[in-house]
């Protein structure tokens, strides 16, 4: 069922435990207790089939076909009962809103859960503070003070805080934001994103000065020439790995729920775009397991999409959340994210390279698919269950399309996951035959790509082996590009994509790539450096294909 890298993660973060730290359930009765669990929620609704939905659930849980985000596969069935595994809390510019969601981000940490923020709103470094007649500290000071908080609470024990924060483009402190992690030292909870407007990048393609915005009063603070901004946080990414940008514009454009609100922020990887205390839950199908000589298995990915949606809006129903503001918008709007991780190894079994033209129409093909799919399967449910409760002004209701998800599909990164399925992580090429994972903070794990192993001596693979398992970083960052095109295309949500660099890029490099996303219509986009830190998830073994 998972071989020994995946049985250790499954020890280490997922199985049931005695005080003692020993597994008191094996792999299968970790399968056995999700599918069991999510399938009681056939009981809420006229006509649920329990037991059958269950057998279903097992049979793609433990074909590894199919897995559900970490707090799904950790909690499910247990007394935290928290399944979701992305939030985004609104900050407001006052000090209660600030440390009442320092309070909820640890509820959040502890049963499992990333947050995200926007500081959009918080006043710039040295303004007035009217109560007082004091000097504001800046968002930057209070997103330390998230970042502290997060390291001292141990996500259930089994995961460190993940976060996000999101800063406009056009607030007046945004490059002491884009370039405090040069320090290492500095957020290491933190991911961090630029929040990137069309008027920034109109301003950066005339050559123009672009005002920065005091929040607290909406006028302009002070202008910066556009370029050297923008050349500014390419030589933090090109220093550091970060920011990655959003283009919040870009996904606005694709907000379902725009009468509910205005998207600011996403979850800590950058895929999944929420709204104020909106959470969603996520499941990825693995692709690696849906080829039969040398076809992609359509008929099998059709029933699995099915599955997938059902299981994810089973996770909604059952779920249980640590804020009320949380509980009440996400049963309100019930996203959902089925994406796909195994893409990389189904290309490699269908005797595709990753940088072939080929790769990107398999990968729209395959994502069309699911679109399509996840449409049917949710409309299926709207009948059996009824629509989002906040379907009424929608884009669906708009489109006279009844859907009981305001979204359905998000590709996350699917790292950890990846690794119990024994497969390529996301829509990412394999990152090198043999390579070095960081795990659990703690963890080096020496590992060879497993589907190299098993193909290696394939007459049909052998002779195109070079060409097949190009790394990462041998990837042409333009082709990362277009692969994320092509399956960004057919996501509601947003896709998990880093653009892994060489060493020796240089930061016109990047600067060109974030042009180039924008142009493309992408969200956003995470550009690494190799080497760009000191320590890193991923490391290369050998520098060159064995």
């Amino acid at each position: 069922m998972v071989d020994q890298n995946a049985l250790l993660v499954l020890q280490k973060r997922y199985l049931i435990k005695d005080e003692t730290g020993r597994p008191l359930e094996t792999p299968e009765g970790l399968f056995r207790r999700v599918a069991g669990f999510m399938a009681r929620a056939e009981e809420n609704f006229k006509g649920g089939q329990r037991e059958k939905t269950e057998a279903a659930f097992y049979a793609m849980l433990s074909n590894l076909e199919f897995l559900p985000n970490s707090p799904t596969l950790m909690n499910a069935g247990r007394d935290l009962g928290q399944l979701a595994a992305c939030f985004v809390l609104p900050i407001e510019d006052s000090l209660d809103s600030i440390f009442e969601k320092v309070r909820e981000t640890a509820l959040i940490h502890q049963t499992g859960g990333g947050t995200g923020f926007s500081f959009s709103r918080l006043r710039p470094r040295n303004d007035l503070v009217a109560s007082t007649m004091g000097r504001a500290s800046g968002p930057v000071s209070f997103i330390k003070v998230f970042n502290m908080a997060t390291e001292v609470i141990k996500q259930g024990g089994t995961r460190r805080g993940a976060n996000m924060a999101v800063l406009r483009i056009d607030h007046p402190d945004i490059e002491e934001f884009v370039t405090i992690k040069r320090d290492p030292a500095e957020l290491t909870n933190f991911n961090l994103s630029v929040a990137v407007t069309d008027a920034f990048m109109q301003a950066y393609d005339r050559e123009e000065p672009f005002p920065l915005i005091n929040p607290r009063t909406g006028k302009t603070a002070r202008e910066v020439q556009a370029r050297d901004l923008f050349q500014l946080i390419a030589e933090s990414a090109w220093a550091s790995g970060e920011p990655g940008v959003l283009f919040i514009d870009t996904i606005n454009r694709a907000n379902p729920t725009p009468h509910i609100g205005t998207i600011e922020a996403t979850n800590p990887c950058g895929e999944q775009p929420l709204l104020p205390y909106e959470s969603c839950c996520l499941g990825s199908l693995n692709l690696s397991k849906l080829v039969r000589q040398k076809e992609i298995d359509w008929e099998r990915l059709r029933e699995l999409v099915h599955l997938g949606v059902r299981f994810l809006d089973n996770v909604i129903e059952m779920g249980q959340y640590p804020v009320a503001a949380i509980d009440k918008i996400t049963r309100a709007n019930r996203k959902i994210g089925l994406g796909v991780m195994g893409f990389a190894h189904l290309l490699i079994q269908l005797g595709l390279a990753y940088d072939s033209p080929e790769a990107e129409k398999v990968g729209g093909q395959i994502m069309g698919f699911i679109a399509k799919e996840s449409k049917t399967a949710s409309r299926q449910l709207a009948e059996e269950r009824g629509p989002f409760p906040n379907y009424p002004g929608s884009l669906w209701e708009k489109k006279g399309l009844l859907q009981r998800n305001a979204t359905t599909t998000t590709v996350a990164p699917t790292g950890t996951l990846s690794l119990i399925a024994g497969c390529s992580s996301g829509i990412e090429p394999i990152y090198d035959i043999r390579y070095t994972r960081r795990l659990l903070g703690d963890i080096e794990l020496e590992l060879r790509d497993p589907i190299y192993e098993a193909l290696k001596s394939s007459p049909f693979i052998r002779k195109r082996i070079p060409e097949l398992f190009r790394s990462a970083s041998q990837i042409e960052p333009l082709v990362h590009l277009r692969i994320q095109k092509a399956f960004q295309n057919h996501v509601d949500n947003a896709v998990s994509k880093t653009i892994n660099l060489p060493e020796a890029a240089t930061p016109e490099t990047i600067l060109n790539l974030y042009r180039e996303a924008f142009r493309l219509g992408l969200k956003g986009t995470t550009i690494f450096r190799n080497k760009s830190r000191a320590v890193q998830v991923l490391s290369c073994s050998s520098q060159e294909i064995c």
